[in-house]
């Protein structure tokens, strides 16, 4: 019997970093710009793990049109309340220069809770990502698509890196937020699970000896949501330009559909062992688009460029069906020009070529990050 089709609604978060207009240097928020935000934007924005954070989220979507005026919408929000404040919002995964000791947690308790439980990994935790879920009412389908996805993951990765430097280093990886983030428990790719009850009887044995309360703590690169019937999309960094998110949550998308649509002819994505899937991600967050991925079939290394195109090609007719076609096509583009990260890199380089001191040339990516955050939208 074929399951119900799901509904494939969706909705996006996405987590920012608030930095000082005059400094560049991360600021803490004061009450009363989260007070002025709420009252803006509702429940659609919240705190985060530390002060000098703020998360949007959008209502629930059912095609990329409103998409992009509701993205639009919350940041332009967010950019024009943080200005009354002398602050501004940057959508990227790191900061460039910030220090970890200069941070402070925020006074909610489920933050001082996990400060707590998370102890020097948590004072690393000032990292943002970019969230996708998307509407699979059928809890047995959640499990099936999330085991087909996993094969994805680094795909998107490497299209959304923003996270080159840490604390003032040029870390040689486009993608630290993943390795900072990788320091947590219960991180990283899930596991293959034969079925919803499976899932909830692995989780439940932490639940059950009070480590954690819901899956709600569980933080895999994918995952069934806890709150919503959605499967809930979490590897990416966060994007400063808002139609690169566009693109990615398009893509997310249309491959959950192409899977759906392929199970509904008797067919399944191949199973690759997490070994394989765990190099792809780490090349990802090394290299992001300059570099190749594995193309498991072929077994060899395909130059990214290449696999996105392979990529649109196969979720064209899923593209089309839900309206997206052009925010799909725009991985293409993001694959020829680079990340955030590439960008983030070639102003610091251009920079201090030019003869600025470093922190003159960091300060310069910060405005980069702020400019392409609150343009466009």
């Amino acid at each position: 019997m074929t399951p119900k089709e799901p509904s494939l609604t969706f909705g996006i978060e996405e987590e920012y970093h608030l930095v000082d207009i005059k400094t560049r240097e991360l600021r803490q928020a004061p009450q009363a710009l989260m007070d002025a935000c709420e009252n803006a934007l509702g429940d659609q924005v919240s705190p985060e793990f530390f002060r000098s954070q703020i998360e949007i989220g959008t209502r629930v979507l059912t095609n990329f049109t409103d998409a992009r005026t509701e993205l639009g919408r919350l940041r332009k929000t967010i950019a024009e309340t943080c200005l009354k404040f002398g602050v501004a919002p940057i959508a990227a995964s790191t900061h460039p220069f910030a220090k970890k000791h200069n941070l402070q947690t925020t006074p909610k308790e489920r933050y001082q809770i996990l400060a707590r439980d998370f102890g020097g990994v948590g004072r690393r935790l000032a990292i943002c990502g970019m969230h996708v879920h998307a509407g699979i009412e059928d809890p047995e389908m959640r499990i099936d698509l999330m085991n087909q996805a996993r094969y994805f993951l680094p795909h998107f990765l490497m299209l959304s890196t923003s996270s080159p430097m840490w604390e003032g280093d040029d870390t040689g990886l486009r993608s630290y937020r993943l390795a900072i983030f990788h320091g947590l428990p219960r991180t990283g790719l899930p596991q293959r699970f034969s079925s919803y009850d499976e899932f909830m009887r692995t989780v439940s044995v932490l639940i059950n000896n009070g480590i954690i309360e819901d899956a709600s703590k569980v933080w895999w690169d994918l995952r069934p949501s806890t709150r919503f019937p959605t499967l809930e999309m979490r590897i990416t960094d966060v994007t400063p330009r808002m139609e690169d998110a566009l693109a990615i949550a398009a893509l997310y998308v249309c491959v959950l559909r192409m899977l759906y649509r392929r199970r509904t002819q008797n067919l399944s994505w191949r199973a690759y062992p997490a070994f394989l899937i765990e190099e792809n991600r780490w090349r990802a967050q090394r290299y992001a688009v300059s570099d190749r991925l594995f193309d498991f079939g072929e077994g060899e290394l395909v130059a990214f460029s290449n696999l996105v195109d392979e990529l649109i090609e196969l979720v064209a007719e899923d593209a089309e069906a839900l309206g997206c076609t052009s925010e799909v096509a725009h991985t293409r583009k993001i694959a020829r020009e680079g990340t955030s990260a590439d960008r983030q890199i070639a102003t610091l380089q251009a920079r201090l070529e030019a003869g600025d001191t470093l922190i003159d040339a960091q300060k310069a990516v910060v405005d980069l990050l702020i400019s392409e955050t609150i343009s466009g939208v």
